[in-house]
C-alpha cells in the first residue's frame, strides 16, 4: 500500500467507505473513545474540523474499545452520545480494533508509516491522532496527551 487512499473503512452503520473518496484532502485520524480522560478532546477535534474543514482538512473519529473497554457502545450510542455532548460534524466510523490481530488494516498501515516513541508500533491509547497530507502520506503521529488545538501550526503547514 502506498498511500491513505488504498484503504477501505466502514462507516457507523457498517457500509464500506473509500479513503480515495478524501483524495486531495489533509485528513486528522483518531482513535476515539466515549469514556476516557481524554474523550473532551472532542470539542477540540470538532473545532479543528469546523475551522480548517473548508480548506481541506477532514477529521476522522475510529471508535476503538480496545484500552480499559472505554468504548463499549454500538454505532447508534456512540453516534449519539458524539453528537448530543460534542456536537461532532466531522465523520465519526465503525468501531475498529487499532492493535492485534485484529487490527483494521488502515491503523496497521498508519503505525508503520508513523511509528511512537522509540519506534513502537503499538498504539497506546485512545485519542492517538495521525496527520495525513493531501497526497495521503503520513506526516505526524501525536500522543493521545496532545491536545488538538496543539495541532493547528502541522495542520495550516499542509492547507
Amino acid at each position: 500500500m502506498s498511500g491513505i487512499g488504498d484503504f477501505t473503512v466502514r462507516a457507523a452503520d457498517g457500509t464500506p467507505v473509500a479513503m480515495a473518496a478524501y483524495a486531495g484532502r489533509v485528513l486528522l485520524v483518531v482513535n476515539t473513545a466515549s469514556k476516557c480522560g481524554f474523550t473532551p478532546q472532542y470539542d477540540g477535534l470538532e473545532a479543528l474540523h469546523r475551522r480548517y474543514a473548508a480548506q481541506g482538512l477532514t477529521v476522522m473519529g475510529f471508535p476503538c474499545n480496545q484500552f480499559g473497554a472505554q468504548e463499549p457502545g454500538d454505532a447508534a450510542e456512540i453516534a449519539n452520545f458524539c453528537s448530543l455532548t460534542y456536537d461532532v460534524t466531522f465523520p465519526v466510523m465503525a468501531k475498529v480494533e487499532v492493535n492485534g490481530d485484529g487490527a483494521d488494516p488502515l491503523f496497521g498501515w498508519l503505525k508503520r508509516e508513523a511509528p511512537g516513541l522509540l519506534g513502537t508500533k503499538a498504539i497506546k491509547w485512545n485519542f492517538t491522532k495521525f496527520l495525513v497530507d493531501r497526497s495521503g502520506k503520513v506526516v505526524g503521529r501525536y500522543a493521545p496527551t496532545t491536545k488538538p488545538e496543539d495541532l493547528a501550526r502541522d495542520i495550516e503547514g499542509l492547507l
